[in-house]
């Protein structure tokens, strides 16, 4: 008799093109910190939460566009190629998903960076506060 786990067979095509499907649309608090504090960030960081959620804490270097406010008009400066990410709460909150839809729905790549600040706070990351973005530098150790 087959367990739970081996009841459905497992497809390595289909697991392949899973994996492959997530990587392309979400990215981690560890990859983020990382190439923040290797200076080689080649994307822009968006805390899509509320400006007072923003001050109270953000990832160093993440730019406050609340999902509500997220335009074309607003992200007329970047160039279309942009890669942005993009941040809320954590699991709990769907901010991020709206976010990155939002920026889709525009025709822009974007990423959710999974579990948002809960994530960055799990993994021991300091934060920034205030209303301006910060540097990785000012508040955390890489």
């Amino acid at each position: 008799m087959a367990s739970l786990v081996t009841n459905s067979p497992a497809a390595a095509e289909v697991a392949r093109r899973h994996f492959a499907g997530r990587l392309a649309l979400e990215t981690d608090c560890a990859d983020v910190q990382a190439s923040l504090a290797a200076g080689t960030a080649d994307f822009v960081l968006l805390d899509v939460r509320g400006p007072g959620a923003y001050a109270r804490g953000h990832v160093p270097g993440a730019l406050n566009l609340p999902h509500r406010d997220i335009t074309e008009a607003r992200l007329a400066s970047w160039p279309r190629e942009t890669l942005f990410v993009v941040y809320c709460a954590g699991p709990h909150c769907n901010g991020g998903d709206r976010g990155a839809l939002r920026i889709a729905e525009l025709g822009r790549p974007v990423k959710l960076m999974l579990g948002g600040v809960a994530g960055w706070a799990d993994e021991g990351f300091s934060f920034a506060t205030g209303p301006d973005p910060g540097r990785l530098e000012e508040c955390c150790a890489a």
